[in-house]
């Protein structure tokens, strides 16, 4: 077993004990701990965009690529939510644009190949058009937010496409 060194033997980390010393970062522990709390009281950092390894919260890639009534939408679906498949798929589609815009080696390689870059926006209208099948018309006020959403991704998927396409 690897021993670090000035954590105690009985596995509690002294409250005091410098992030200097662990990252080369002069805050304490406590500063440290305090303002995460705080921080998670305000607004949830939630993940659910897969391929998300960036500083970005779900909600900041959603206003980047959706907009903020977006955001508000999702937030009102999330608190109704019953599977979480279409949001589940929904959240595929973002990742999978952010990733792109966020690479530019895959950028290049989508590109150059117009086959997988037609596969990959066929997925991305497949996963939405999937959402639109299992909508239920039952709730018109959730239908609703649910079509505004669809909207709003189409027109993000579609500008996603047409990006390639100027720049060929």
């Amino acid at each position: 077993m690897l021993r670090c060194g000035n954590i105690a033997r009985s596995g509690s980390v002294p409250r005091q004990l410098s992030l200097f010393n662990q990252m080369n970062a002069s805050i304490q522990l406590t500063q440290a701990s305090s303002a995460a709390e705080a921080a998670d009281h305000t607004q949830q950092r939630i993940r659910e965009i897969p391929y998300n390894y960036t500083s970005f919260s779900d909600r900041e890639i959603v206003l980047r690529l959706l907009g903020a009534r977006c955001w508000e939408v999702l937030t009102q679906l999330r608190q109704e939510r019953r599977t979480g498949r279409s949001a589940r798929m929904l959240y595929e589609v973002l990742g999978d644009v952010w990733i792109i815009e966020r690479n530019p080696y895959l950028q290049d390689d989508l590109l150059r190949n117009r086959r997988r870059r037609g596969l990959l926006i066929g997925a991305l209208e497949h996963r939405l058009g999937e959402i639109d099948r299992r909508r239920d018309g039952a709730d018109d006020g959730r239908d609703a937010r649910v079509v505004r959403l669809l909207e709003l991704a189409r027109a993000a998927t579609a500008a996603f496409a047409a990006g390639f396409a100027s720049t060929e």
